[in-house]
Formats: structure tokens, C-alpha cells, sequence
């Protein structure tokens, strides 16, 4: 039985900032296909209930990313807030022109920690497919656009198996090297444990410092509020989470994907610490968009909550 400690709890930061991937990462992996305009009402009903970071779109190739199709619309039609970051997944160069002609505030690029997840979903190596972003993080530079990377299969692979945090830390280095000034660590298929997830953001740590780094976690094994929970007494202070549980897990049939907005927010409100969220708006906000879906939320909290009213 684990045994959590009165050193552990205070542990803890007092503020978490919280980016929301649900609009981006979570709206990609759902099969129906969602119009620009609630897109961009989901969008202003997370900023309205404090959603300080949101993954506004990606800019790819809508051949393989159909649902991403509408991110010039998305992001054209937003009404904005200063406070609050709207960025861009880029891929290329392409793509990241793409985002500069929307004004996106920031652009993010994604490699991964594992060779055969690389060569699999883009044909290349880990080192080629950083290679590539080199001009991205160049361009961004000469703009004055901050860019945040991804790590994913960070301590898993669906084709690996295992994967070893020496070389999530090899891949996290190169990235901070590069110019990403955070990196985010996803567990992909969401294998991880507190063992594993405490391992893998140690050996990171040495390599990039924690202020530095993210966490991104699925929920396919319902293990993602326990390793975020491991995570902050790591000294990880931000969280990538998706409303609603927006999205699936591709390598798990059936299997839930990003870890709830709704959760976390949940979690952290009973551990105390500040993240600047209003828990109602964003309740109804992902209610907005699972209707949207046709299908019930993938949080716990928010069914629980929409139960009592």
C-alpha cells in the first residue's frame, strides 16, 4: 500500500499553470469533425473561465490531420484576450508561416523519445526529424515567437515497449538546446507509473532544469492524476490536459486519451495550490463541446458534476 507523507504533501508548489491541449491535440484525435465556429466557442469559453495557456490549432497538412482544417478560420476568428496565450502546433516551415499569418502567439514542435514511434509516424530519425525544426526555430526567433517542444513516448513506446529516461533526457537536452524554452514530456499511451514517471523526470532534470519542463499524460491505464501527483512533488509546476478528456488514445483501441481539464483542476483544488481556473465555466465548457461530440465527457469530475444539476 502507498503511503502518502506529510513531507510530500508539503512538497508541493503553491501555483500550477495548467495548458489546455484540448482545442489542438484533443479535437485531432476525435472522429467527428468539429466547425471552426465551436471551435472558436469552445476556445472563448475556456479563456472566459481563466484558461491562462490553449493549444488554439496546428497548422499541417489537413490530408493527414482532417479535424485541423479550420485552424486559420479558428484563429482568425477568436476574440482575443491579452492575458492569455493562443498557440499553434508546427510541424514545417509551411506550417509555421502559416501560424505567423494568424498571429499565433506561440508555436510548439513535437519529436519524440522513441526511434521506432519516429520512423513510424514521420519516416525519419529522432535526430532527422529534429534536424527539421531548425529552420522552424529559426523563423520563430527572427519573429520573436517563443516555441515549446514535445517529447512524446516518454517513458513508453507502442512499439518498444520501455523506454529508457536516459534517452528521454538526450531528446528533452537537444530540444532546450535547440531554443524550445519548455519542454513538454508525454506519455503517449499512458503506461507510465510513479515509479516510472519519477525516474524518467530525475534523469531528465539533470539535462534541462524542472522550471523548464512539462508534463503531458493520457489516462489509457487511469494512472495520469497519480503521476501528475508524483510529478509536482518532482517540482513540475505545469500541466498539459485536455477538457473533457478530449481525444483518444490512437496505439489503444477504445482507451481514454488526454488526461480531463476538469480533473486536474479537481486535484489540484483539493491539494490546494492556485492554477486561476474557474471550475463552473470550465465545467460547461467541456459540457459545450462533448455535446458538440454527441458523446459523455471522459472525466469522472465533470460526470459527477453534470449528474447534480
Amino acid at each position: 500500500m502507498t503511503i502518502i507523507t506529510n513531507s510530500e504533501v508539503s512538497s508541493l508548489p503553491e501555483q500550477v499553470k495548467i495548458v489546455e491541449v484540448g482545442p489542438r491535440d484533443g479535437l485531432q484525435n476525435e472522429a467527428k469533425l468539429i466547425s471552426a465556429e465551436d471551435k472558436i466557442a469552445l476556445i472563448e469559453q475556456l479563456a472566459n473561465a481563466g484558461v491562462s495557456y490553449i493549444e488554439s490549432g496546428s497548422f499541417v497538412s489537413p490530408k493527414w490531420v482532417p479535424q485541423m482544417a479550420t485552424s486559420t478560420d479558428v484563429f482568425n476568428g477568436i476574440n482575443r484576450k491579452n492575458d492569455i496565450t493562443y498557440a499553434a502546433l508546427t510541424p514545417n516551415l509551411k506550417g509555421f508561416e502559416g501560424a505567423v499569418a494568424v498571429n499565433a502567439d506561440e508555436v510548439a514542435i513535437f519529436g519524440a523519445a522513441s526511434e521506432s514511434f519516429s520512423q513510424k509516424n514521420i519516416n525519419c530519425s529522432i535526430d532527422e526529424s529534429l534536424e527539421r525544426f531548425l529552420p522552424v526555430i529559426a523563423a520563430a526567433k527572427k519573429q520573436g515567437l517563443k516555441v515549446r517542444g514535445y517529447v512524446s513516448c516518454v517513458v513508453g513506446c507502442p512499439y518498444e515497449g520501455d523506454i529508457e529516461p536516459e534517452q528521454v533526457a538526450k531528446v528533452a537536452k537537444k530540444l532546450f538546446d535547440m531554443g524550445c524554452y519548455e519542454i513538454s514530456l508525454g506519455d503517449t499511451i499512458g503506461v507510465g507509473t510513479v515509479s516510472s514517471v519519477k525516474t524518467m523526470l530525475n534523469t531528465v532534470s539533470q539535462l534541462v532544469p524542472i522550471n523548464k519542463l512539462a508534463v503531458h499524460f493520457h489516462d489509457t491505464y487511469g494512472q495520469a492524476l497519480t503521476n501528475i501527483f508524483a510529478a509536482l512533488n518532482c517540482g513540475i509546476t505545469v500541466i498539459d490536459s485536455a477538457v473533457a478528456g478530449l481525444g483518444g488514445c490512437p496505439y489503444a483501441k477504445g482507451a481514454s486519451g488526454n488526461v480531463a481539464t476538469e480533473d486536474v483542476v479537481y486535484l489540484l483544488n483539493g491539494l490546494g495550490i492556485e492554477h486561476g481556473i474557474d471550475f463552473d465555466k470550465l465545467l460547461h465548457a467541456g459540457w459545450f463541446i462533448s455535446d458538440k461530440l454527441g458523446k459523455a465527457p471522459i472525466s469522472k469530475v465533470s460526470n459527477a458534476m453534470r449528474a447534480k444539476q
